[in-house]
């Protein structure tokens, strides 16, 4: 297994440009901030920028929880790769996530200004300084389940192939402010969102209230679960699907929350 290091300053586009790193040289999986990323899904690890201090985000980093670091080296023992791209903040760095998960050392290094202008460089640190946006190199849905409750905004690109495909290939990415960012962090109470799902779920025709509702608020997301009381005169499974796909949806929007489970259950049907 061949290894590549994109290196460079926090915040200075080391994620935004991962993938067509990544593609240019040839690169089966990504290393970055604690993730293992192929292609449009995290196969393993935790996102450092979850992490609640910039502390616990280096550490994440490096691989330096034995639980965190065990996940990893088994997936990708089981991926096989050919060639590993690792991205870090200095040469060190590189040497201690390649000794963490008993990796080569790489075999070439990229410095971020090989690959972006001092413009861009100083614009991507600006609004990582400003604004607290970090990019990860994976679609939104696979960064949501490591995100829940956190603004995440999707990207996509058509990146040109080298060599003998020209055809050009989509590559999404995301973007989040982790809970350490200097803008703050902030709390969505479970009442809160049991509001939201009762007024979603009462919204629906089939419905006449919302009698009971529990939140169990998890790090990957929320499971809510509804018990409800029906009108009379409505089909009641075309109801109970209907405030389903209701509570989900307005949940998600409202919070950025990820919904893993809605659970409804019909307790009575209402004559008036």
């Amino acid at each position: 297994m061949d290894v590549v290091a994109l290196v460079g300053p926090a915040g200075s586009g080391k994620s935004h440009r991962a993938s067509l790193v990544s593609l240019r040289e040839g690169c089966d999986l990504i290393i970055d901030d604690g993730l293992l990323i192929r292609e449009s899904k995290i196969l393993a690890g935790q996102s450092a920028k979850r992490e609640e201090s910039r502390l616990a985000a280096v550490r994440r980093a490096i691989f330096s929880d034995q639980e965190h670091k065990a996940e990893v080296k088994a997936a990708i023992k089981k991926a096989k790769p050919s060639r590993l791209l690792i991205l870090g903040t200095s040469d060190d760095m590189i040497v201690r996530i390649t000794d963490a998960l008993d990796l080569p050392r790489p075999e070439k290094t990229i410095r971020i200004e090989d690959i972006a202008s001092p413009a861009e460089i100083r614009l991507a640190r600006r609004k990582r300084r400003k604004e607290g946006k970090h990019v990860i190199p994976a679609p939104t849905v696979e960064v949501k389940k490591t995100f829940s409750g956190f603004a995440v905004d999707p990207l996509r690109f058509l990146l040109k192939r080298t060599g003998d495909n020209p055809d050009p290939v989509t590559v999404e990415k995301s973007v989040v402010r982790p809970t350490f960012s200097s803008l703050g962090r902030f709390y969505i109470a479970d009442t809160v969102v049991a509001s939201i799902a009762s007024h979603a779920a009462e919204e629906v025709p089939g419905v006449r209230r919302v009698t009971r509702v529990v939140i169990d608020s998890r790090r990957e997301g929320v499971n809510i679960d509804l018990e409800l009381t029906l009108r009379n005169g409505h089909n009641v499974w075309d109801a109970m699907r209907a405030a389903q796909s209701t509570v989900r949806q307005r949940i998600e929007q409202m919070t950025a929350l990820n919904v893993l489970e809605c659970n409804l259950e019909g307790k009575r049907i209402s004559l008036d």
